[in-house]
């Protein structure tokens, strides 16, 4: 029993609660994080499944249109900094210490603040749902002027919840920078790290070079609602469409930031499962870096039916689908991974070849949105939809998936049970393309987003979606039953699970190893 077990053991539940409230354990924290951005997914998910119920028939069903769309606002909100940012900073806690050898992370009184930051944030944000007046009803984008001019009063608590959004991804940004840079192990250079290492360290300095800019962006949107400005009031010499490229400039590499550590992740599940080492290391942190520095420069490619000069128009286009060069390399590299390997399909490893199959797909149909002239169809239409749901939930929510399976060993001392695993797999990778790829073919017959009404034509497919969405969303609760049994107990992890860091010696005949860390720590 350690120190502070012990103390909990003979002051019982409050102080076993304050140690939670104080810790400045890497482990605890990541340990905080994940259960957040869990509870936060769930309820983002229940947000949904209203929304989904409305759409299951043309008509004006459950809700009214006003309330719909502050369902879809604070859907995308919570899904995106409360959901998918705070598992990806989880991991990082827990994991980045341990593989590159450091005691904690650098700044570990900083990092239980940063966490502590983000209840407060969405307590503020969700309470606009109970509060007087509505809650944000202009899209997770909140694009001026339904921001600034026709915002609801609940506009200001969510400029203050972002506000502290922001602030606690720049301090957890901050610690994962310094912990990298000054705690590796002796010997640990940078290019022996592992990917998912550098996969952060990268996505660390984009969230330095974003956060401030979204934070300038709702400053903007507050003062033009309160102080008399007119940056995106055309009526005082200011410009809506300003708005959109302050933002996207912010949000375009907000998305890289989602599913850069899902790159890492992978590429330490695959060596693992098929008992071989990643293939091109170097190539792989060079296409990261890429896909990164690129994010910055293709911003407007959300904007192309606002009115921009030709010239900018096919910057954008190309710069668009240049990305999809070191992403393709990435994809390519893992392939060549799994070439003549000794795969096993566990659970972490069927959540990685999905990630690989389904993402690829989400960038196809990001390649078709890059083209001009056939984005001038596209746009907000319901293929917008399918596109970045099939990078968001496949890419970035399966490879938390994958890397919880995969560590959970690792974290709690017992083997979560396969079975149980493997049919959260399946339920889960046969209804999310249940509910985002009937999308495509709603959004090329014209169907547009956000409006909670639709012509009939439309309506096979849309209970299709929303019956396949309702499953997914039901799935969650068995993942959910598996990870709290695994906590409670269950089949021993043994030193198998962490001897050998790579998979090389391992046969198809016993279970493979389940991490990819320098040092093998203790388990408690």
């Amino acid at each position: 029993m350690t120190h502070t077990e012990h103390a909990d053991h003979h002051h019982g539940p409050a102080k076993g609660l304050l140690r939670w409230v104080f810790t400045t354990n890497h482990k605890d924290i990541g340990t905080l994080y994940l259960w957040f951005s869990f509870i936060m997914f769930l309820f983002a998910g229940s947000l949904i499944m209203i929304v989904r119920a409305e759409l299951f028939k043309p008509g004006e069903q459950l809700v009214n249109p006003e309330f719909f769309n502050q369902l879809t606002t604070l859907h995308g909100l919570i899904m995106v900094f409360g959901a998918v940012m705070p598992a990806f900073v989880g991991l990082a806690n827990w994991l980045i210490p341990m593989m590159i050898g450091a005691p904690d992370m650098a700044l570990p009184r900083l990092n239980n603040w940063s966490f502590w930051l983000l209840p407060i944030a969405f307590t503020i944000l969700i309470s606009t749902l109970v509060l007087e007046g509505s809650a944000p009803n202009f899209g997770w984008t909140f694009y001026a002027p339904l921001s600034t001019t026709f915002g609801p009063p609940s506009t200001d608590f969510f400029i203050f919840s972002v506000h502290i959004m922001g602030i606690s991804s720049i301090m957890g940004a901050i610690n994962v920078i310094a912990t990298i840079l000054n705690l590796r192990a002796p010997g640990m250079t940078l290019m022996k790290m592992p990917i998912f290492c550098w996969s952060w360290l990268i996505t660390a300095f984009l969230l330095i070079a974003v956060m401030p800019v979204l934070a300038g962006a709702v400053t903007m949107v507050l003062t033009d609602r309160h102080f008399g400005t007119s940056f995106f009031d055309a009526g005082g010499g200011g410009d809506p469409v300003m708005f959109q490229h302050v933002f996207w400039f912010f949000g375009h590499p907000e998305v890289y930031i989602m599913i850069l550590p899902a790159f890492g992740i992978i590429s330490q599940i695959l060596p693992t499962f098929t008992r071989k080492p990643l293939f091109g290391y170097a190539s792989m942190v060079y296409a990261i870096s890429s896909i990164a520095f690129l994010s910055f420069i293709v911003w407007a490619h959300h904007m192309f039916t606002t009115g921009m000069p030709v010239a900018a128009e096919l910057f954008f286009m190309y710069a668009t689908m240049l990305i999809a060069v070191p992403t393709g390399v990435k994809v390519f590299n893992w392939t060549a991974t799994m070439f003549r390997g000794s795969l096993s399909f566990e659970t972490p490893m069927l959540f990685a070849l999905a990630f690989i199959f389904l993402f690829t797909m989400g960038g196809f149909s990001g390649l078709m949105l890059a083209m001009v002239p056939a984005d001038f169809q596209y746009q907000d239409t319901y293929f917008v939809v399918a596109h970045f749901h099939y990078v968001l939930v496949p890419g970035a929510i399966f490879s938390i998936m994958a890397a919880v399976y995969y560590w959970l060993p690792k974290w709690t001392g017992h083997m979560y049970n396969e079975t149980l695993a493997k049919t959260h797999f399946w339920l889960s990778f046969i209804s999310v393309n249940m509910t985002f790829f009937p999308m495509h073919f709603l959004g090329l017959a014209g169907m547009p987003r956000r409006i909670p009404d639709y012509a009939l034509q439309f309506t096979d497919f849309n209970q299709l979606v929303s019956i396949s969405g309702f499953i997914f969303g039901a799935s969650q609760f068995l993942f959910l039953f598996i990870v709290i049994k695994t906590i409670r107990g269950g089949q021993k992890a043994t030193n198998k699970v962490w001897d050998d860091p790579h998979g090389l010696e391992w046969t198809l005949s016993s279970p493979p190893p389940y991490h990819s860390f320098a040092t093998p720590p203790d388990v408690r």
